[in-house]
């Protein structure tokens, strides 16, 4: 009997216990699924603005006139000044060694001696020719004419023929006497110095190298993509872009240059065209804290392209694979398509794709499909306006 009984309490219960639960349903049914929560982006309207297109690019600092000090007679060195030493400064005419000058003396002494024995034939000759032309003038016809060897006008020339070459050879003898002081060419600076006190050089030898400082270049290659915002200079342009020269060795420094020509051909290892940047007086320090430009430092440029008008510039970063761009449109995200006109690493010059106007999407995403329901940050909101003269340095 309780055998049957049992099951039957249990059943019931059970019964009961649904009967329940289906006329009081759990909260959380009749509430309804839940709605996903909106993503939270900042955006920024495009509005046309003057943009001053600054192109970046690197090179190292090289002298514009640089030489080799050749030694033009030979002989021993006897003095070095001091600043013919490397990194040594000097001006234009200053002397930088002596070369034994003793043998030059001689040599001119010795042409000196030789100019005026030449100088003594030529006039007693020219006295012999007179007193020819006075013997034939005595002896002769009135109708008959010299010959110039009764004259003696053969001897004469090759008086005067000795003479010439009696002063050539003393020029020659003072030039050489001379060139025993090695005097700078140009005002400059010691590169390497090649010879020291008591060293014999033979004619030709190489003593030094030296630069210039008046001015230093520096080449710099373009991209193929800058080349249609930078005015460069070519035959008969008058037009030298600015250029600021800045390095990080020491603390930085930076120094004011311009484009003062384009190379003629393409470079054939980069494929690049290069221009190059002189900068002037370089090596004049200003102030406690200056630093010279060293030859060979390498150096980075921002050389002042042209202002473009009404332009739709947007931040780089705002930019996916190169190509597309986030919009938000009635709180919906769009992608859009673009094609760059010009970039930089921090602005893009956007060509087509977006227009005047619209929100731009600021906010790093992943990839979002179009048509996703966000919440825009409403006191995040600027305008992309930009103009050219509030762009710091050398473009003002």
């Amino acid at each position: 009997m309780n055998r049957i009984i049992v099951p039957i309490v249990i059943l019931s219960v059970l019964v009961v216990a649904g009967f329940l639960i289906l006329r009081n349903p759990p909260e959380l049914n009749r509430r309804g699924p839940a709605k996903a929560p909106q993503t939270l982006v900042e955006t920024v309207k495009v509005r046309p603005s003057d943009y001053q297109v600054i192109v970046n690019s690197y090179g190292s600092a090289r002298p514009r006139t640089q030489s080799m000090v050749v030694s033009q007679v030979s002989g021993q060195i006897i003095n070095i000044d001091q600043k013919f030493r490397p990194g040594g400064f000097f001006r234009e005419g200053d002397k930088l060694l002596d070369i034994d000058s003793r043998d030059y003396d001689a040599n001119v002494n010795i042409a000196e001696a030789s100019l005026m024995d030449a100088l003594q034939a030529e006039a007693q000759e020219l006295a012999r020719s007179e007193q020819a032309l006075i013997d034939w003038q005595r002896l002769s016809a009135p109708d008959e004419k010299p010959s110039a060897l009764a004259l003696r006008e053969p001897q004469l020339q090759a008086a005067k023929a000795r003479v010439l070459s009696a002063r050539s050879t003393l020029t020659k003898a003072q030039l050489d006497l001379e060139r025993t002081k090695i005097r700078a060419p140009f005002a400059g600076r010691v590169l390497q110095q090649m010879v020291d006190l008591g060293q014999v050089v033979s004619t030709g030898a190489q003593l030094a190298e030296i630069y210039a400082t008046d001015l230093v270049e520096v080449r710099l290659p373009l991209r193929n993509t800058d080349l249609d915002f930078v005015d460069l200079p070519e035959e008969q342009s008058t037009h030298r872009p600015l250029v600021e020269i800045s390095s990080e060795l020491g603390g930085g420094r930076k120094w004011q240059g311009e484009i003062v020509r384009t190379e003629g051909a393409i470079d054939e290892t980069s494929r690049q065209l290069h221009v190059v940047a002189q900068i002037k007086d370089p090596f004049r320090v200003q102030g406690s804290a200056g630093r010279p430009l060293k030859i060979g430092e390498y150096v980075t440029a921002e050389i002042s392209g042209r202002v473009l008008k009404d332009a739709k510039v947007i931040p780089s970063k705002t930019i996916y694979q190169n190509t597309y761009v986030y919009i938000v449109e009635d709180n919906l995200l769009f992608r859009k398509e673009i094609e760059i006109a010009w970039q930089n690493g921090v602005d893009t010059i956007v060509a087509s794709g977006i227009e005047v106007g619209d929100e731009l999407v600021t906010t790093p995403l992943g990839q979002v499909t179009s048509g996703t329901s966000v919440s825009v940050a409403g006191a995040q909101r600027e305008d992309l306006a930009r103009p050219a003269t509030e762009i710091e340095g050398i473009g003002k």
